[in-house]
C-alpha cells in the first residue's frame, strides 16, 4: 500500500476516528468493498459507515464514500455506482442495530463481527 492511499479528508474524519475504525473486508460482510465502522469517539454526528474508494479487498481511503445509518441509509459523501449504493444500503439496514450498538460502545468489534448479517 502506498502512502498516497492513506490520504483522506480531515474535514470528514477527525484524527481520533481513524484509531476507532474497524476495517471489514468483503468476506466478512458479503459486500463488494471494504467497509469502515467505528465507535462514536468524539464524533458530533450520528452513526456513519465509510466505504473504500476501491472495489474488492483493496483498502483505499482516497475517494472514500460515507453513508448515514439512521434514519435510513443514505450516501452523504463520495461516489459509488447505483448497484453498490443499493447493496451497501441494504446491508446497513439489515445490520442497523449491530452498527448502533458498536457505535455506542455497547459491543466489541469481535461481537459486532459475529452478529453481522451478510444477506437478507
Amino acid at each position: 500500500m502506498l502512502l498516497d492511499d492513506l490520504v483522506f479528508d480531515i474535514a470528514d474524519t477527525d484524527e481520533d476516528a481513524l484509531f476507532l475504525m474497524a476495517n471489514l473486508h468483503p468476506k466478512e460482510t458479503g459486500l463488494p468493498r471494504v467497509i469502515y465502522v467505528s465507535e462514536k469517539g468524539q464524533a458530533r454526528h450520528d452513526v456513519r459507515v465509510k466505504v473504500s474508494g476501491a472495489p474488492g479487498e483493496r483498502m483505499s481511503i482516497r475517494d472514500m464514500a460515507t453513508f448515514s445509518v439512521r434514519p435510513t441509509p443514505r450516501l452523504l459523501h463520495g461516489k459509488l455506482s447505483r448497484d453498490d449504493q443499493r447493496v451497501i444500503s441494504a446491508w446497513i439496514t439489515r445490520n442497523e442495530a449491530v452498527l448502533v450498538d458498536h457505535w455506542n460502545g455497547e459491543i466489541s468489534t469481535s461481537e459486532m463481527l459475529s452478529r453481522l448479517i451478510h444477506k437478507g
